[in-house]
């Protein structure tokens, strides 16, 4: 809060306290007298002369006309008469400052053009905030008496009339009139700096982040205490086309300011008011509409409704935050609830004087909204610290669980990899067993049997020619691990022709019929993975045939009744066996394998024995995408 101190002591203390050495350092020289003898106010006719001398109306200044003449829009005049009383040695000379015009006007020293507003019809020139001040030539200046005529331009409803009026030495004169101009013009243009940069900062944290809505209802109502503080201290009519819509523009910014402080507060202080919130919009939708369609003979009405209603609101709000951050115990509450209640007594202290209910010198808003919004800044600059710093926190908390949960995840893969790593050897082993169950162990039967069924011992070429069939056998089992880059047989006889040429000398020389049916081309063909399993299945079942059934008659059939599905029997007239009883005692290595190889490859595989007869049936679906692997 080192900072904010330092700001309020910048704009309010250090000012005052330079002007107060200012004035303490000036050595008041008695040189001039001056006198005000009367002042006088009459109304003026369209074309701007003065009024006949019947019609002067003796008034104090600051003079509001509205209680003389009710409902007048105009002009009107001013005739101040004074004297002077300056000895012969005095050259510092006399000078004038008007506090202000309301709304625009012109000045004239006995009868000589001395300031005229920019624009004296509509849209009138706004001089009602805009201290003036003149030197007054010596060759304007009378013996005796001189008068002042200064004509304003006034619209009903809007306070018309002539300021607070200063005379006198010059230099004198000039301190005032840098008084007036401090606390009119630049404590105004403080504030709407402050409030701008406080406002448009808040406004990109609010956008970084949309849940802290107190920030961005600050930066709204940052922004409407702008156009309201830019339309007081505006001296150009622009952009509206008369005073009236001035005025009316001017009332809806302080609405919708009041509006979006009451948002503010209830979201700083986390304040759950559904229905007041609702309450509070239309309230101040139906003030908007009244300023906007208030016809002219009830501005004033209009535009008083339309202050002190959003004050009278302003005010409650301000009484119950208090109330709130008490319950709340929370600091930052505590803070912006006694910001609120300094600001309260200002803002009913210059409410109270507006209403002429008490009189005073100046009003103290000026000095107190900047001080209010530096502190109401302040305490939205210690949550948004405090939120970052809960954010550092959590994100070191985040990084501190990401690195543990990184060390336990790696823990877990390395694990994970072991146990797959185990898995795939397991399988590695099982297929390797498979397969030389299946095609190694298929050749040394049908090679055993050849040898013992032969008639007379085989000559060294005979065995050299079974070992090289061994050894095919065997690289074509090392070479089957992998489907990857086998080609699928174009025709059925082409898949066939080697299991035939491997069998049928063998079926020949043990006399048993085999007999081969499959069709001429594929309808849709199996895929790579289906052509080896089929191969293993009619492997493992023709050494079964051999091994166990003693038939006499095999028959091989492959059919393709349907595009997508597949079917190969294969039936014996051998002694049969039990097939539950061998799928539960699992002592068949090779039915296992005939099932799980049938499975893999989007199939089924049944078996049905019998004395007599013994069928295996394999069907295997057959798509698009599988034909193309």
């Amino acid at each position: 809060m080192r900072w904010l101190a330092f700001l309020c002591w910048l704009f309010l203390i250090a000012p005052v306290y330079a002007q107060s050495n200012a004035s303490n350092a000036a050595t008041p020289a008695p040189a001039c007298t001056v006198r005000v003898l009367s002042v006088q106010s009459a109304q003026g006719d369209a074309n701007g002369s003065k009024p006949v001398e019947a019609n002067w109306q003796a008034v104090t200044l600051p003079d509001n006309w509205t209680a003389r003449w009710p409902a007048y829009s105009g002009t009107a005049w001013y005739r101040i008469d004074w004297q002077r009383d300056c000895p012969s040695a005095n050259t510092t000379g006399l000078a004038l400052a008007l506090e202000s015009v309301v709304m625009a006007g012109e000045v004239y020293l006995n009868d000589n053009l001395i300031w005229r507003d920019a624009q004296l019809v509509e849209p009138l020139s706004r001089s009602w905030n805009m201290p003036r001040y003149w030197r007054l030539p010596e060759s304007l200046l009378k013996d005796g008496t001189n008068i002042f005529w200064v004509r304003v331009v006034g619209v009903a409803g809007q306070s018309p009339g002539l300021g607070p009026l200063h005379l006198g030495e010059a230099q004198t004169v000039l301190q005032e009139y840098d008084h007036l101009w401090w606390r009119n013009r630049t404590l105004m243009v403080l504030n709407i700096v402050i409030t701008a940069v406080m406002g448009g900062l808040f406004f990109c944290i609010w956008l970084s982040n949309r849940k802290q809505s107190a920030y961005g209802w600050y930066a709204m109502m940052a922004l409407f205490w702008v156009l309201f503080m830019y339309n007081v201290l505006s001296t150009d009519p622009w952009p509206f086309a008369n005073s009236v819509m001035a005025a009316k523009a001017n009332a809806m910014a302080l609405v919708l300011y009041v509006a979006c402080f009451c948002m503010f507060t209830w979201r700083f202080g986390e304040q759950v008011l559904p229905r007041i919130e609702k309450a509070l919009w239309l309230l101040s939708a139906a003030l908007l509409l009244m300023l906007a369609c208030a016809p002219a003979g009830l501005l004033k009405e209009a535009l008083a409704f339309g202050h002190l209603l959003p004050a009278a609101i302003f005010f409650i709000n301000c009484l119950q935050f208090p109330i709130h951050a008490w319950r709340s115990r929370r600091l930052e509450d505590m803070i912006l609830a006694a910001a609120l209640l300094i600001f309260f007594a200002v803002a009913l202290y210059d409410l109270l004087l507006l209403l002429k209910i008490t009189h005073a010198s100046s009003t103290l808003t000026p000095f107190s909204s900047i001080a209010a919004m530096l502190c109401m800044s302040g305490v939205l600059g210690i949550r948004h610290a405090r939120n970052m710093r809960r954010i550092e926190r959590f994100n070191h908390e985040l990084e501190e669980g990401i690195a543990r949960a990184r060390i336990e995840l790696s823990a877990t893969l390395e694990r994970e990899y072991g146990l797959v790593l185990s898995n795939t050897r397991l399988q590695e082993r099982l297929q390797i067993s498979h397969d030389l169950h299946d095609g190694l162990g298929g050749s040394l039967v049908r090679m055993m049997a050849l040898v013992e069924q032969a008639d007379a011992p085989l000559q060294n070429h005979q065995f050299l020619s079974l070992l090289k069939l061994i050894r095919d056998d065997l690289r074509q089992t090392i070479d089957s691990g992998s489907s990857a880059g086998v080609k699928v047989p174009a025709t059925p006889n082409e898949w066939i022709a080697p299991l035939r040429h491997r069998f049928i000398q063998l079926f020949d020389e043990l006399e048993i019929d085999a007999t081969w049916q499959l069709p001429a081309q594929w309808r849709t063909p199996p895929n790579a993975l289906q052509c080896l399993a089929l191969t293993r299945l009619v492997e493992e079942s023709l050494i079964n045939v051999l091994k166990h059934s003693r038939a006499r008659h095999v028959q091989l059939q492959l059919q393709q009744a349907e595009r997508d599905s597949l079917v190969l029997s294969i039936e014996d007239n051998g002694v049969g066996f039990d097939v539950a009883a061998v799928r539960q005692a699992g002592i068949s290595v090779g039915m296992r394998s005939m099932h799980a190889r049938i499975t893999a490859v989007n199939g089924t595989l049944e078996v049905i024995s019998r004395p007599g007869r013994t069928t295996l049936t394999a069907t295997l679906q057959l798509t698009a995408s599988s034909s193309r692997q």
